[in-house]
């Protein structure tokens, strides 16, 4: 009778933490999903921005104090130095590029930091030389933040892909 007992004990605590361990799971993933919409739609809004060249929107999905650094290692830190150099390349390598980003995989470190990574492809951009570079593609590591309700690039980072032989 009393093994009995423990292992309906057992029971009954397991299936209670258990059930207790699935409620939050669940009000965490219907966020999850929501958050996972809204950055989609930030990075999708972000690469809009880019192909019609304006810095200013370009740089408004980075947070004030945001990383920036590009597939050469060129590093950037806030806003405002992202922005000068995004307008000096949108008006002379980037200024008929074009970009298509794919969200890969998103993971949530906390309800208001991602991680996310996106395949990134470039075509129409030209090389210090004036001559038009081939396909580029890459990936984007990204560190998002929410921010006054808004999902911005903490952490941008980019690398390219080497090119096929």
């Amino acid at each position: 009778m009393t093994r009995m007992s423990v292992k309906a004990a057992l029971v009954v605590i397991l299936l209670t933490s258990c059930s207790f361990g699935i409620f939050p799971a669940r009000a965490q993933s219907k966020s999850t999903d929501t958050d996972s919409t809204a950055i989609r739609q930030v990075v999708a809004d972000f690469v809009d921005a880019f192909n019609h060249h304006d810095a200013h929107a370009w740089t408004s999905f980075m947070a004030e104090d945001g990383d920036f650094t590009n597939v050469t290692g060129l590093y950037l830190h806030g806003r405002k130095d992202i922005e000068t150099r995004f307008t000096e390349l949108f008006a002379s390598r980037l200024k008929t590029a074009h970009r298509t980003a794919t969200v890969r995989h998103i993971r949530f470190i906390t309800p208001d930091i991602a991680f996310v990574d996106a395949d990134w492809e470039l075509v129409g951009s030209k090389a210090s030389d004036g001559s038009e570079n081939p396909v580029r593609k890459g990936l984007f590591n990204l560190v998002m933040t929410r921010q006054n309700g808004h999902w911005v690039f903490a952490v941008f980072e980019e690398s390219e892909f080497a090119a096929a032989r």
